[in-house]
């Protein structure tokens, strides 16, 4: 919507963050459709709540937080089943990208956060840190068990 020739601001988040969030909820419940529900959600929450950010980047790391916290809570709940297996929903992807997002989506859950985190958002091992409330030499020993473990997976493929 548009309101006085400008872009209402609940629009302007999704726009800005939906792709990333999306991508984060997935990297969890390894489904499209359950990641879709748990960002929208997670947009529910800040319409229904908006909360004051002192940043733009509060914002984001609150975005994040919530998103990881929503899609946790969805894995523990009774709701959670496997509906459409892994191959299906990467089977759009290229062959390479589809082995090498395949291995990073068979990591435990804390290595394959921080590798998403780093690798395909580009956020750096203090930023990660930041966000999920951890150190950063945290960060950095699970992005070096988690490449030794896409290494050791990949391994006959490249």
């Amino acid at each position: 919507m548009v309101y006085n020739g400008a872009i209402n601001p609940l629009e302007q988040l999704i726009k800005t963050y939906s792709n990333m969030l999306l991508k984060i909820a997935f990297t969890y419940v390894k489904n499209t459709a359950d990641a879709e529900d748990i960002v929208q959600d997670v947009f529910v929450k800040v319409f229904e709540k908006n909360p004051d950010f002192t940043s733009e980047e509060h914002r984001k790391a609150w975005l994040i937080r919530s998103t990881i916290n929503k899609a946790k809570n969805y894995l523990s709940s009774s709701i959670f089943r496997k509906n459409v297996p892994l191959d299906e929903e990467l089977s759009y992807l290229p062959k390479e990208e589809s082995s090498v997002l395949g291995a990073v989506m068979n990591l435990p859950a804390k290595y394959r956060l921080v590798i998403h985190l780093y690798y395909y958002e580009g956020y750096s091992a203090e930023e990660i840190a930041l966000t999920l409330g951890k150190r950063s030499s945290t960060i950095r020993t699970q992005l070096q068990r988690g490449r030794a473990l896409l290494k050791q997976e990949l391994k006959g493929e490249w």
